[in-house]
């Protein structure tokens, strides 16, 4: 089991008043699975994206990675398994304009401490997983949307991750070019990459194989997709 998170609550402070953000979640989810998050804005799907992407820490209860707890983790900690466990991608590709294709998927190398030469050959070898290898010289205003998200891809890619924590990623895409993304998701998860969607629609939830709807900061619903897209 890649992560299990037990009895956990969230709640946020805001002077005296405690708000609750997620309440008594219990969750599981194994390597290589394809779960899509749903539920509308200010169900709590953000605040257990931020969590299961060790951005914030439960209230209450464990969240267990790798058998690790995640939840007794000071900062430097989560931030190493940020790092080195978790691919990030945005839904507006959070590229830095001045670098080009191939600086930025080699970022998360530079923050680990990768030597140059090797982060090269990993950024390139990312890059032509998601078809761009021809464009790693091109900075991001040089690139359509659906690149720059392949991009973004390359660069959750290249530390070869546990997880690939997706969110909204169709989200500022048209709809053909959110269909390409969707199929490279479909790929590499055949690849045996888990890829955690993060959605407020349907029909991107309907690409993975399993729905998750939160509501009110409760799981209101967990169950296999059997109206699963088929990717052509």
């Amino acid at each position: 089991m890649l992560i299990k998170i037990e009895n956990l609550t969230k709640n946020y402070v805001m002077g005296e008043i405690e708000i609750p953000a997620l309440y008594d979640i219990n969750l599981e989810i194994n390597k290589n699975e394809y779960v899509a998050i749903m539920g509308p804005s200010g169900s709590g799907k953000s605040t257990l994206m931020n969590i299961l992407g060790c951005l914030d820490n439960p209230s209450v209860g464990h969240y267990y990675f790798n058998k690790v707890d995640v939840s007794s983790l000071d900062d430097d900690s989560l931030s190493a398994m940020r790092n080195r466990e978790i691919g990030f991608i945005f839904q507006n590709f959070n590229l830095l304009p001045r670098l080009n294709s191939l600086q930025n998927v080699e970022l998360p190398l530079v923050y680990a401490g990768t030597p140059a030469q090797e982060r090269r050959e990993r950024a390139i070898k990312a890059l032509d997983r998601v078809g761009l290898a021809n464009r790693m010289d091109h900075k991001p205003s040089e690139l359509s949307g659906g690149q720059k998200q392949r991009v973004a891809v390359a660069r959750a890619l290249v530390t070869n991750p546990g997880i690939l924590l997706a969110d909204e990623p169709t989200g500022a895409l048209d709809s053909k070019t959110g269909e390409e993304i969707m199929k490279l998701f479909d790929e590499l998860h055949k690849d045996g990459n888990t890829i955690i969607l993060i959605t407020h629609e349907q029909d991107i939830a309907n690409y993975a194989d399993r729905n998750i709807f939160i509501k009110d900061g409760k799981i209101h619903s967990d169950q296999i997709n059997t109206n699963r897209t088929q990717i052509k």
